[in-house]
């Protein structure tokens, strides 16, 4: 086997996601035959740098021996069971130590299999509270401009990616969209924290406007990541708390992206002190190794739909692979990593050493900004420097610092103009420093 006689099988029956295929004609796909650590290497033996954990979800790299042996041993007594009117040791266990570790307050899971079943069910679940209630005129959610939750359609409707929402328009239920708090917006001098609370004036204003129909604010705490990676300071989080509070609208985080230590601490929300009503998380919740998501909740949702079976409030929502097992004992062997290896100690260590990395790009003329949360750091190419005028969209310069990292032995894939850090935490001080002498010459390259 070689990387084409795959790619050319690969090609002949496969449609690969987010993609537009007749780019294959001239870029070539890149098969995997192995993992191991930060690295990835093809079948010509060539390796590669995940520097953006295999799309956000490896935490602790590829064939971890200590998740390939949690999920091993539970291979040999449970693959797969119903979780409606069953259960199991894995599912109880992670429950436990989920509602244990989550923001005071969120004492119920219900899981699903992706990020955007996740936030499907924040969604499905804050408006049937509602109408369990008897406020049955809210039937509307606030999000922020720039914002991205997820692929299927409720999700894509609190969304506000253009590129990935605007075909389906049609389809989608109507949100409130809001201003963003992106600091990449502040005025000269002015901090983040100081934006993001002039920010915050028109959320205030709109929850004034929509309390009595809306059901919740969803948000994607400190970092829009598939919003070109955009970000903001905690106030806005604590702030927006408070709000929710006061008209009493639920507030949901969707921390698929950003949780399990993306951003500094274990769930980014820690950073504003706060707890949300829903808490939707996923990615790196198994380490990368098997699709799982989960909606932790309170008990005050929880007790809406506790009734009798003749009332109807049930909350009948389900997934055939609700709480896997296999992937329960991947999640749990993850976690057992964070709770023995001082893991967000050593992630701010390795991200003050990115920081240190990539410093001189902030003054690269066709760099409008370097900036960073936590183990996220992004890099924004522009035309000009001052103005922050883009290139054009068309020209895909993201796309020539991609195809150059790959001849350089890294997997960097840009969102756009826009080139991101988002390793595996057992990366290495020189292989970040690897990743930014290749991210610098692909940007000089991408830009002269």
């Amino acid at each position: 086997m070689d990387n084409n006689s795959l790619t050319q099988r690969d090609l002949r029956v496969l449609w690969h996601p987010c993609t537009q295929m007749h780019d294959h004609e001239t870029l070539p796909l890149i098969p995997i035959r192995r993992g191991q650590g930060v690295w990835l290497e093809d079948f010509d033996g060539k390796r590669y740098l995940d520097a953006i954990s295999s799309w956000w979800v490896n935490l602790f790299g590829h064939a971890n021996p200590r998740i390939n042996a949690a999920v091993a041993d539970q291979l040999q007594n449970l693959e797969h069971v119903i979780l409606a009117g069953f259960t199991h040791e894995p599912v109880v266990q992670l429950s436990e130590r989920l509602t244990q570790i989550a923001p005071r307050g969120l004492t119920r899971c219900f899981y699903a299999d992706s990020g955007s079943a996740a936030v499907e069910i924040a969604l499905k679940m804050s408006f049937h509270y509602w109408h369990n209630r008897g406020e049955k005129k809210r039937t509307r959610f606030i999000s922020l401009a720039n914002s991205y939750h997820g692929e299927t359609l409720g999700a894509l409707a609190v969304g506000d990616v253009a590129l990935y929402k605007e075909t389906y328009r049609p389809l989608l239920l109507e949100a409130i969209t809001v201003k963003s708090p992106d600091c990449y917006h502040r005025e000269p001098g002015e901090s983040w924290a100081d934006y993001s609370t002039r920010a915050f004036a028109e959320m205030e204003a709109a929850l004034a406007r929509h309390a009595g129909e809306a059901c919740a604010v969803v948000v994607e705490p400190l970092v829009q990541c598939a919003g070109s990676m955009r970000m903001y300071d905690p106030v806005y989080l604590k702030l927006l708390r408070q709000a929710c509070d006061k008209y009493h609208v639920h507030l949901i985080a969707d921390e698929i992206a950003v949780g399990f230590g993306r951003t500094g601490t274990l769930f980014a929300c820690e950073q504003a002190a706060i707890a949300p009503d829903f808490l939707c998380l996923g990615k790196g919740l198994t380490g990368g190794y098997l699709p799982l998501s989960v909606c932790l909740t309170t008990g005050n949702v929880y007790d809406a739909f506790y009734a009798d079976y003749a009332s109807q409030k049930a909350f009948l929502h389900s997934h055939s692979y609700t709480g896997n097992p296999l992937a329960c004992r991947a999640a749990l062997a993850t976690l057992d990593i964070f709770r023995d290896d001082n893991v967000i100690n050593r992630n701010r260590e390795l991200a003050a050493h990115m920081a240190r990395a990539v410093a001189p790009l902030a003054d690269h003329p066709h760099v409008a900004e370097v900036r960073q949360t936590g183990m996220i750091l992004a890099i924004e190419m522009v035309r000009e420097k001052k103005t922050r005028a883009p290139y054009p969209w068309q020209e895909r310069r993201g796309l020539s610092v991609y195809r150059y990292a790959l001849e350089h032995g890294a997997l960097l894939r840009p969102l756009g103009d826009v080139i991101y850090f988002m390793p595996p935490y057992v990366i290495k001080p020189e292989e970040i420093d690897l990743l930014a002498s290749v991210a610098r010459e692909g940007i000089n390259r991408a830009t002269a």
